[in-house]
């Protein structure tokens, strides 16, 4: 598995994984407003978006030459997405110029378990302390479980004081990581 910045190319393709991944995990609504967000972030240029990619393999193409996933076979076929978003483009829970945040941490629902997820926020990590970020934060619904495993496993700690609601009957929790 290579982790690598996404083509503008891919960026389509990106937001069905993200909105695949959250509709599977039960963490979207099919009639919700936040898919449209899911398949445009990084399109406007405000942040990198990263993605985790494997080698094609035509054996596994159906007669559509489409894998079971829905890549195309005997291309790289990504497998995950990441978003990291530095000052001033990143959201609201960032607090100045020395932070920045992940993003839409997306990995299609077969690759799951896998380490998708986990390489993908370590590259995130890597990347911003290369930037000379010292914190690193992100928010995350109290529903993904999954997601809050590789996050303390890779050191970040709950930041209570800054849950916040982007809309009413919406919570999203806060988590941050200090840097070198």
């Amino acid at each position: 598995m290579e982790i690598r910045e996404a083509t503008a190319a891919e960026l389509a393709e990106i937001g069905e994984i993200r909105v695949g991944a959250y509709l599977a995990g039960g963490f979207l609504r099919a009639d919700s407003g936040y898919a449209t967000t899911l398949r445009s972030l990084g399109a406007d240029g405000a942040g990198v978006v990263l993605v985790a990619v494997e080698p094609g393999d035509e054996l596994a193409a159906g007669p559509s030459g489409a894998a079971a996933d829905g890549s195309q076979a005997g291309r790289d076929r990504i497998v995950g997405t990441i978003m990291f978003q530095a000052w001033p483009q990143a959201g609201e829970i960032v607090a100045g110029p020395h932070e920045a945040e992940i993003r839409a941490l997306a990995v299609r629902p077969l690759a799951q378990g896998s380490g998708v997820g986990r390489a993908l926020v370590q590259a995130v990590i890597e990347r911003a302390a290369k930037a000379g970020v010292t914190h690193l934060v992100l928010s995350t619904a109290p529903e993904m479980r999954a997601a809050h495993r590789i996050y303390e496993r890779a050191g970040f700690a709950r930041l209570p004081d800054r849950d916040w609601s982007p809309a009413p009957g919406a919570l999203l929790l806060a988590y941050g990581l200090r840097l070198g």
